[in-house]
């Protein structure tokens, strides 16, 4: 039996993964078959991670975050959690070959999903002029035509912070009114850079190698047309990776797993979350990795006082952390 496990290895569980080695907590990573390392694998260049002021390829960030966990004693497990059982004083992990892994604490740090438009172009672009994500890739679009896609409050959000850079702004919206806030309709609105389209949906995204345009269908009429793009943004909501604790862990009104205050403490003892998957706000990769430490400590913590916890770090790496 193990002390921890951990599911989930984007910036959050693999900060996590890094904290509990070092504490020799020996922990098990359950990395995933076909989505290792999150969301960020999809990132082509991040520039606002700290310490990297060249910026740093998403992949190449999360390798890193990989080597590091491992280092210190990470076991890695490239396989899909099909089933938990998290009541009782162990916790068991059913693995896609079957296996089962059972561990006194577990950190869940499944992330969340962005929602896609489903249709052909999305992926094969993604990173070459389509995102999800305008903090992360806004930069890139200095003085170039994009557009947005969404009606709800995360639209107005990045159309408006996308404004900042580039040269003029598409809103396109499958309705004629908003979901969005009135505040946040109001500021969009009020934004010369922004311009509407409305009763519009993307029916095909152009390029070869990178985007160049949209085709928009109609909602009303039916009728097509292109429009001339260099960046596609994606804002119609994401979904939290939640799937496999449903009515084993609470869940918030945004769907998101339910946390003690400030802390990564579920609603089971023993059981605590990290990222995304308990974020409905920021789901940034350094709040990711912050989340992912304090879902370590807390995991520490946790095992401390049932008298399982690993051997603490050397005396002077704590002394140089609580000096830094």
């Amino acid at each position: 039996m193990r002390q921890l496990i951990i599911i989930g290895s984007g910036p959050a569980g693999l900060t996590a993964a890094i904290y509990a080695a070092r504490a020799n907590l020996k922990p098990l990573v359950v990395a995933s078959s076909v989505e290792v390392g999150g969301e960020l694998m999809n990132t082509t260049e991040v520039e606002n991670f700290p310490g990297f002021p060249e910026g740093v390829m998403g992949p190449d960030l999360m390798a890193k975050m990989q080597e590091q966990a491992e280092k210190f004693g990470a076991e890695i497990a490239y396989d899909d959690v099909t089933e938990l059982d998290l009541a009782g004083d162990i916790k068991k992990v059913t693995l896609g070959s079957g296996k089962t892994e059972e561990a006194e604490a577990v950190i869940f740090a499944t992330g969340s999903a962005y929602r896609k438009l489903g249709i052909e172009g999305e992926d094969r672009l993604s990173g070459y002029g389509v995102s999800w994500c305008a903090t992360c890739d806004g930069f890139f679009f200095r003085e170039k035509t994009i557009a947005v896609v969404g009606g709800g409050d995360s639209a107005m959000e990045e159309a408006t912070f996308l404004t900042k850079f580039a040269s003029k702004v598409y809103v396109i919206h499958r309705r004629d009114t908003l979901k969005a806030s009135k505040i946040m309709q109001d500021r969009a609105l009020a934004n010369e850079k922004i311009e509407f389209i409305w009763n519009a949906e993307v029916a095909d995204i152009l390029g070869d190698e990178a985007v160049t345009g949209v085709t928009l269908r109609d909602t009303v009429t039916g009728e097509t047309r292109d429009l001339a793009l260099e960046g596609l943004f994606i804002a119609i909501g994401n979904d939290p990776r939640t799937h496999l604790v449903h009515e084993k862990l609470d869940l918030t009104e945004d769907g998101t797993i339910w946390v003690d205050g400030r802390s990564s403490r579920t609603s089971a003892p023993g059981v605590f979350a990290a990222g995304d998957v308990i974020d409905p706000s920021y789901r940034q990769a350094v709040t990711a990795a912050a989340s992912g430490t304090v879902a370590a400590l807390d995991a520490e913590h946790y095992l401390a006082a049932r008298g399982d916890a690993g051997e603490p770090a050397p005396a002077e790496d704590q002394l140089v952390e609580a000096n830094a």
